[in-house]
């Protein structure tokens, strides 16, 4: 059940440094956040030998100097899974969260706090705490803050190159790396699209998971699969089935 709940993630995915160290990037790029869109995803999950099937949804809402993800995902057999919100305001950094909210099946609901008054990210489920320097994700809109540095500057999602931000979690964070190794198709709802495959490896140092993002240049740079790979073959894959602007 642990692994269903990671398709949250947002783009899913424990930061032993702090600010003052390098692994905490701030960097400040350009960023045109996607039109709003509620958008629909079809699911596979492959948990300790058992396949299931899926559906997530995520609301999507960019404008007025905020933004707002509501995602949810339900399995067959479970119901719902997981539920995760990410509120925040848009500033010169791009996406700027504000609250974090995560609800899995079966435990209680924590929060990730970025409190931008005292500049520093708090954690119901922890008493660590790291500070605010500007450009920090939590695990849904990381993967919307990378769209949204795409459709500003689209040309530099060339393969090899890297793209680094520090994502806050459950009760801690961690910097990620997400580096770009090539354009490839991908069969969605509404038939074949190219896609700019982006991968997240996990630290040599300690072996976890990784994870596959996909965004598409001619549909906005909507995220249109996700994917989490286990060490041990488990995996969480979703795949966009519709999309709707609003």
């Amino acid at each position: 059940m642990k692994k269903i709940a990671t398709l949250s993630a947002a783009l899913l995915l424990a930061f032993a440094a702090h600010a003052a160290d390098p692994d905490h990037p701030s960097v400040k790029r350009p960023t045109n956040p996607p039109p709003s869109a509620d958008l629909s995803y079809n699911l596979k999950v492959k948990q300790s030998g058992l396949s299931l099937g899926g559906v997530a949804t995520v609301q999507w809402r960019a404008g007025d100097g905020k933004y707002s993800i509501n995602a949810e995902s339900r399995a067959a057999i479970f119901g719902k899974v997981v539920e995760n919100q990410s509120e925040g305001l848009l500033d010169d950094f791009g996406l700027a969260p504000l609250t974090f909210h995560e609800k899995r099946i079966r435990k209680d609901p924590y929060t990730t706090s970025f409190k931008r008054d005292t500049k520093t990210i708090a954690f119901t489920e922890s008493d660590t705490t790291y500070p605010l320097i500007g450009g920090e994700q939590d695990r849904l809109s990381a993967q919307w803050q990378l769209a949204a540095i795409a459709r500003a500057a689209p040309d530099k999602f060339k393969p090899g190159s890297e793209w680094n931000m520090f994502v806050a979690g459950r009760r801690d964070a961690e910097p990620w790396s997400f580096k770009v190794t090539g354009i490839e198709t991908i069969q969605t709802g509404a038939g074949e699209v190219s896609a700019v495959h982006l991968v997240k490896e996990p630290p040599a140092k300690s072996p976890g998971q990784q994870v596959d993002l996909w965004l598409a240049p001619s549909m906005d740079w909507y995220p249109v699969r996700v994917r989490f790979n286990d060490p041990d073959g488990d995996f969480v894959d979703q795949v966009l089935d519709k999309v709707v602007k609003k």
